[in-house]
């Protein structure tokens, strides 16, 4: 069930505080009844991880409802990025080089999407990203050689360690490299978030409930 009370919540918090942050309501592993019962709330940004899954439960969705905008959250890979150009509206996890060359492919599909750069900013060996000494280099291909645009940057700080540091750090590279826009905090911590100005939170558990 969405628990449409914390989102009203949130976002009207956002309303009063002049924030331009808008909520992807990530509703991977779950049902599609939920996430219609949001969209009949008046939500229509959702985030998803997998683009079959996404395929699956949003392919008539979308079709249905032209407002819906559609954020692919999770890796992705690179036989699967002409099929989510199709059906997503932003991708916040462009990662490697092999992605980029992939998304350059296809620039009649780029039109009007999003794309951020995801920056492992705690440089751990099992997540996703690039480091944050090699953004300036990385941004600079994907821009001349690649002749891709870059929205913006997003992370997800380790468990283990304070969120605002890594926010920040963001926050610095995103200054240093022209970046306009973030992609920054979930349900645990998108309130450390909202004091960087982020574009977008991406909040799933504290909407949706736990995981099926």
């Amino acid at each position: 069930m969405f628990n449409i009370k914390k989102f009203n919540e949130i976002n009207d918090f956002l309303k009063k505080t002049s924030n331009s942050t808008e909520i992807v309501a990530v509703s991977k592993n779950h049902p599609t009844e939920s996430i219609l019962e949001a969209i009949n709330q008046g939500v229509y940004i959702f985030g998803e991880n997998r683009v079959q899954e996404a395929q699956e439960k949003f392919q008539t969705i979308k079709q249905n409802n032209p407002k819906i905008e559609l954020h692919l959250t999770g890796p992705l890979q690179s036989n699967k990025v002409k099929a989510a150009l199709s059906l997503f509206d932003v991708f916040h996890t462009l990662d490697r080089e092999k992605i980029a060359k992939e998304f350059s492919k296809y620039k009649h599909l780029l039109k009007h999407k999003k794309i951020f750069l995801q920056i492992n900013t705690g440089k751990e060996k099992t997540k996703s990203g690039i480091f944050p000494e090699d953004t300036k280099d990385f941004l600079f291909f994907l821009k001349s050689e690649m002749k891709l645009s870059i929205s913006g940057l997003m992370c997800i700080p380790p468990i283990d360690e304070d969120p605002k540091f890594h926010f920040g750090k963001l926050k610095l590279l995103a200054n240093e490299n022209n970046i306009a826009e973030l992609s920054i905090g979930m349900s645990d911590d998108y309130e450390s978030a909202l004091n960087f100005k982020p574009k977008y939170i991406r909040l799933g558990t504290i909407l949706f409930g736990k995981r099926i």
